[in-house]
């Protein structure tokens, strides 16, 4: 049996909203089992709390939000999927802002906030939700799909009038493990068009992006000095947001998601019509996972070493570089890589 999991201690960071553009400081805390994803408003004359699931989605322009109880929070969907990606069921983030921070514009800050906090595993099974049919959600030529499929893929095509998002650029399927999503998905950032900037803005969006966390387009090429981390990083952050919109369900998908120029409105509305659904049904799966002959250290070094390409190997001799890398294996090695290629019995 697959087991809950949450953080070990409690952890905080701060940031920019993408859209508010204000400061925004955040604490992960640890929660107990089957109290699942629950975000608290600090901020606000009393504590407010909402619970990220499918029906709490109130908002799906340029971002997730859900509401409960009187109170919002927006842009949950970089943070959720960080979640996923380490399995974490339960826990409670307080914020002292309306937003989630942006950081980087992708999951790699979160997943190192998750694993320098630590993960622990808990006595309760984890819940599982198996697509027995098809079901699909359909608006003006695009669409969001379920199929049955015995693991958990996601597959995603996207199509953009631009000279850097053409033919292979605009397709991935990613059959999903956690040492996968950290090293393909995690680290792809969300994007906009230069054009679209000042309509954003004059409408209360996107007041705190910037080069910093998200990639630009102006009408010919990307405006970033850095270039792109992946060739085809415009499909893939599509993906990490699909991740983080899909564990608003509550359950870790047994099935395929195939998104064709889909996005938070239709992801939302394909979660809400299979909780529905006779053709999808719950059930805990055994723990058979068939587990990776590399070393989860291997991974999370690659990991790191992705996101902070200034601590090169030539460093390492630095014992403060040598510190910091250990704290992260040492984190890193409580893991139980239950993602890793799921066997359906």
């Amino acid at each position: 049996m697959l087991h809950q999991r949450t953080i070990a201690k409690t952890i905080e960071t701060s940031g920019v909203g993408l859209h508010s553009g204000k400061k925004v400081e955040m604490t992960l805390r640890p929660a107990s089992e089957n109290s699942g994803i629950r975000f608290r408003r600090m901020d606000t004359d009393s504590l407010k709390e909402v619970h990220a699931i499918a029906e709490n989605v109130t908002d799906t322009n340029l971002g997730t939000t859900i509401s409960q109880n009187g109170t919002s929070v927006m842009t949950i969907e970089h943070l959720l999927s960080a979640f996923a990606g380490l399995g974490i069921d339960n826990v409670y983030i307080d914020l002292h802002g309306p937003e989630i921070p942006i950081m980087d514009g992708s999951a790699a800050s979160f997943i190192l906030l998750i694993e320098s906090a630590g993960i622990e595993e808990q006595s309760a099974a984890k819940k599982f939700l198996r697509i027995k049919k098809n079901i699909r959600v359909e608006e003006d030529g695009k669409f969001a799909e379920f199929r049955p499929f015995d693991g958990y893929r996601l597959t995603f095509d996207i199509e953009f009038e631009h000279p850097m998002i053409q033919n292979e650029l605009t397709h991935f399927t990613f059959d999903f493990s956690t040492m996968n999503f950290l090293e393909h998905i995690s680290r792809a950032r969300t994007f906009g068009f230069l054009k679209d900037i000042e309509s954003l803005r004059s409408n209360n969006l996107a007041l705190g992006g910037s080069l910093d966390n998200a990639i630009v387009l102006d009408d010919y090429t990307i405006i970033n000095k850095d270039g792109l981390r992946f060739e085809d990083e415009f499909v893939r952050h599509k993906i990490l947001d699909a991740v983080g919109d899909l564990y608003l369900m509550g359950h870790i998908l047994v099935g395929e998601y195939y998104g064709y120029k889909s996005g938070h409105d239709l992801n939302n509305k394909l979660i809400r019509m299979s909780n529905l659904n006779a053709n999808c049904s719950g059930q805990t799966i055994p723990h058979s996972p068939q587990t990776s002959r590399c070393h989860p250290s291997v991974w999370f070094v690659k990991f790191i070493m992705l996101c902070c390409p200034h601590l090169m190997l030539t460093h390492l001799c630095c014992n403060k570089s040598v510190l910091i890398l250990s704290e992260f294996i040492q984190s890193f090695n409580s893991m139980l890589w239950f993602y890793s290629f799921i066997t359906i019995n």
